[in-house]
């Protein structure tokens, strides 16, 4: 008997080959089979023409979907069928989440088999773990099924109806999405709110104090908290408008603390009270899928989609668990594994009694699934594991955190100390904190990294004098210190996916692709760490919150997601969800179809500009964003035109003020310098900034001919407008320069092209070094360059800027160089280019990982695996035009028939009935 096993991956493939032995046949689907039709050109001819075959969803008609097999599917999908063909039985083994349950449901609907059909499933790769799975196989779940495909229905429908509006009133490739459009205006409002905060100043003092010699330590901290009974203000004092919340908290200024500083030194203060509490902190929970990412971002500074690329490479291997859940429990062969390591490693007085149980605090989480842990049922050592770079370190992290989570507590002492004395005739009070861990517990071996750098870690210690109640202390060191209130952070990528999952928007498995969605849409970029909106964000939520309301508020997109899960669990029916997302239910009548149906007439330049006062907005245009300032006359007609600036890409919205805008306008686009008369023709030549950055230009008599076109020219990288002379200028408009002509009797021109400069004889084109040699190159040496072999496809290759050391994956020697496009970092195997926030001077070994992971997930598909797939097509259509209508019709009763899924969908409507 031979069983076809099918995966989802092919990096599975092999090793779950391996643990089955003989009798199995293993393959992979290659992700999903079937999609909706990605455009029109893939919508069956007969649904073409019908008003829904755009969306890809029968919306008249119980909203069924069309689906299509994606063309570089069709040849994986012949050759299964081919398998099975061969095989006495099918099992399904795709993944265990949604996803995985419509693939295996997909590949039942297209495979169509004649051969008893089993579905398995299984969270780890380990042999004990593939044949459990092989002992205990049920059906295809149709409720997650229905939630997989009521969610892709859903999304569909909103993207297709929303995506179109901000074409014609924002800008043309735009997208919305239910999550994304949400997540977006997450990061706005944040930036709204940086934008409308005021700082405010105070003063404290950084105080320590001697405790005498007979104490250890002799000299310790505290904080100045009262003067003459009132609170001194901190940075939680005040508001985002810079005012203080309460008018009872004391705000020092520079003299008042300085004063009480001078008063202080050398002055007894009095322990007022001592007290201490027992200080007990538990182990944190093992790694959800969002856990894992916050915590390799700080520990890391992974983004989401590095994290999950590396996790995926470590359960395709079988070292982790599978890596998208919501899930915090860990099963009884985990536990005891867990258990019987922390007793090998750090004896029986780290281990409870009992093992610990977690409960996750994600809504509808899926208890029956498992945390993220090690695989198998004697965890791996990371020593121990062979692995190197990135999936050493995220297996290190999974590791150490399932083993903590299995420790005891830590325990110690929290000690609070009074302090009161007298500062020239006024009563202050300071307060000393410390902590001192008498037992470290799981601390020993794992500490949750924080967002905050200032924050204390759980296992870091602060001695404290032993002092009591009446002993005195001198002041020893008191410095005034002024703050200034910060607004508040923008979100990383870790506080982002825990601000989506606080407020239960999207599902763990779909942030990193929502994060890595507004990136690549633009309408959200990275400095450093940080996510920054673009203006065009701005302009998008605006027409969301003012024209869709409804599909970005934060408690609706909540609720369709707790929808989503109770059609999961068999409570709500797809058709019902989706028709009331369409048409409106109960008392909110408003669906998406009248949204879009009854939209007002949108000003569409109103919800591009965003006023900065003083007549001066920043306005989001076709090619991108920029400052427009008050009206001026223009010289040449009388005519009133508007002064315009770039606003210069890595600007942040909340950077751009008033008087930033200001000066930018002072060397606003299109306004042009007079730089005097060209020496030849007499003409004017102007200076000015344009699209493209600052050229220098000819101005063409009024009575030129309409066909005439003036000498243009940009300047070179090392000239500013600011600095440029007319014989700077007079010199670039002779470009492009005849250099002379090669040996064959051709003519050489020097030219400046988008590359950077080059020689042109004829078709062929050789790069030069700088841009002065278009200006200062001889025939001779013109003629050298094109004596030289031609280097095809690429320019030679240049130096490194920077070493960055060994590539975690591959191996091979990280260095920084300048292309054609610009910055880049290589491992000799993958390129991949810096983005706008990354800075050549200060990039990281640690971030040229990131971007090298990002690139080689975006690999492209092999040339060879294509043309299979296209000839396979042409097969196949050939094939299909050989047959008859009739045995088609014929062909399609006796599939239905027979087809398991068809079979499925019975007995649920009878079971309904």
């Amino acid at each position: 008997m031979t069983s076809l096993v099918i995966v989802e991956s092919p990096n599975k493939v092999r090793s779950i080959a391996g643990y089955l032995g003989d009798g199995y046949v293993v393959d992979s689907s290659v992700g999903h089979i079937r999609d909706l039709p990605q455009g029109a050109d893939q919508v069956p001819a007969k649904y073409k023409g019908l008003p829904w075959a755009r969306l890809g969803v029968d919306i008249e008609n119980g909203f069924d979907p069309v689906y299509v097999v994606a063309p570089d599917k069709k040849s994986q999908i012949t050759k299964l069928k081919r398998l099975l063909k061969e095989a006495d039985e099918l099992v399904l083994a795709t993944d265990e989440d949604r996803e995985g349950e419509a693939i295996a449901w997909h590949l039942l609907d297209e495979l169509k088999p004649k051969v008893p059909v089993k579905r398995i499933v299984f969270n780890e790769i380990t042999k004990e773990a593939i044949q459990r799975a092989i002992s205990n196989p049920r059906d295809v779940d149709m409720d997650l099924v229905d939630a997989q495909e009521t969610r892709r229905i859903l999304d569909r429908l909103y993207g297709y109806e929303v995506s179109p509006v901000l074409w014609k009133k924002v800008m043309s490739g735009l997208s919305a999405g239910r999550v994304q459009s949400v997540a977006t205006r997450l990061v706005v409002e944040r930036e709204r709110e940086r934008m409308a905060f005021r700082s405010a100043s105070y003063w404290d003092l950084d105080a320590t104090f001697d405790a005498s010699e007979k104490h250890d330590p002799r000299l310790f901290p505290a904080r100045l908290v009262t003067v003459d009974g009132r609170k001194i203000a901190t940075g939680s004092a005040f508001g985002p408008d810079g005012q203080l919340k309460s008018a009872d908290v004391a705000c020092l200024d520079e003299a008042q603390a300085t004063a009480l500083a001078a008063a202080l030194r050398g002055q007894p203060l009095t322990v007022g009270s001592v007290e201490a509490k027992p200080y007990t902190r538990k182990p944190y929970a093992p790694f959800r899928t969002t856990t894992m990412q916050q915590e390799a971002s700080r520990k890391f500074g992974w983004g989401a989609a590095r994290t999950m690329q590396v996790a995926q490479r470590l359960y395709e291997g079988g070292f982790i668990t599978y890596m998208r859940t919501d899930s915090v429990t860990l099963s009884q062969t985990a536990l005891a594994a867990a258990r019987a390591q922390v007793a090998e490693l750090y004896g029986g007085d780290y281990l409870p009694d009992q093992a610990r149980v977690y409960t996750g605090k994600v809504k509808n989480a899926q208890e029956a699934h498992e945390a993220i842990r090690p695989a198998g049922e004697r965890f791996r050592t990371p020593s121990d594991s062979g692995l190197s770079g990135d999936e050493r370190k995220l297996y290190e992290l999974v590791w150490k955190r399932t083993i903590a989570s299995q420790m005891k507590d830590a325990r110690g002492e929290q000690l609070s100390i009074k302090l009161s004395g007298d500062a020239g005739g006024q009563a202050v009070e300071f307060t000393a904190s410390g902590r001192t861990i008498t037992f470290h517990g799981f601390l020993k071996a794992y500490v949750e990294s924080s967002e905050d750098p200032q924050a204390q870690g759980d296992d870091q210690q602060t001695k404290l004098p032993s002092l009591v109640e009446g002993d005195t202390v001198l002041g020893h060191e008191l410095t005034p210190s002024g703050h200034q209130t910060k607004p508040p952070a923008r979100y990383t990528e870790a506080s982002l996916i825990k601000e989506l999952e606080d407020r239960e928007i999207g599902r763990p498995s779909t942030y990193a692709s929502i994060i890595n969605t507004i990136q690549n849409r633009g309408y959200v970029y990275k400095k450093g760490t940080a996510l920054v909106p673009a203006w065009i964000a701005f302009s998008v939520v605006r027409l969301m919150e003012q024209h869709f309301s409804r599909l970005v508020d934060y408690s609706f997109t909540a609720r369709l997601e707790d929808v989503l899960d109770q059609v999961a669990h068999g409570n709500e029916q797809r058709v019902a969800v989706l028709q009331g997302f369409w048409d409106g239910t109960g008392e909110d009548q408003t669906g998406l179809k009248k949204l879009v149906e009854n939209l007002p007439d949108i000003d569409a330049r109103g919800l591009s500009t965003f006023e900065l006062g003083e007549d001066v907005a920043v306005r989001v245009g076709r090619y991108g964003p920029y400052v427009e300032g008050p009206p001026l006359v223009d010289g040449k007609d009388g005519e009133k035109v508007p002064t315009r600036a770039n606003i210069p890409e890595d600007l942040p919205p909340d950077e751009l003020t008033l008087e930033k805008a200001q000066e930018l306008l002072k060397n606003p686009a299109g306004q042009e310098q007079l730089l005097g008369q060209h020496p030849e023709t007499g003409l004017d030549v102007i200076a000015r900034n344009g699209r493209f950055g600052p050229y220098v230009q000819e101005k063409l008599p009024d009575d030129a001919p309409k066909s005439a076109k003036p000498r243009t020219s940009s300047l070179f990288k090392t000239m500013s407008l600011d600095t440029i002379t007319l014989d700077d200028a007079v010199r670039l408009l002779t470009l492009p320069r005849v250099v002379g002509t090669g040996e064959d009797g051709e003519e050489i021109t020097a030219q400046n092209g988008r590359y950077g400069p080059y020689l042109k004889k004829g078709s062929d084109s050789r790069s030069i070094e700088s841009e002065e040699q278009l200006l200062t190159m001889t025939e001779a040496e013109a003629r050298a360059v094109y004596a030289q072999p031609k280097t095809y496809g690429r320019r030679a290759a240049a130096a490194p800027l920077k070493e960055l050391g060994d590539d975690p994956v591959s191996g091979q020697p990280i260095v920084l160089k300048d292309g054609r496009f610009g910055p880049y970092v290589t491992d000799g195997e993958h390129n991949a280019s810096l983005r706008k926030a990354d800075d050549p001077q200060t990039i990281t070994p640690e971030r040229a990982h990131e971007l090298l992971a990002e690139r080689r997930a975006k690999a492209p598909a092999k040339k060879g695996a294509k043309k299979s797939a296209k000839k396979t097509a042409k097969k196949t259509a050939k094939k299909a035009a050989k047959k008859s209508p009739a045995k088609k019709t014929a062909a399609k009763k006796t599939a239905a028939k027979k087809s398991p899924v068809k079979k499925t969908a019975a007995k649920k409507a009878a079971a309904s009935d």
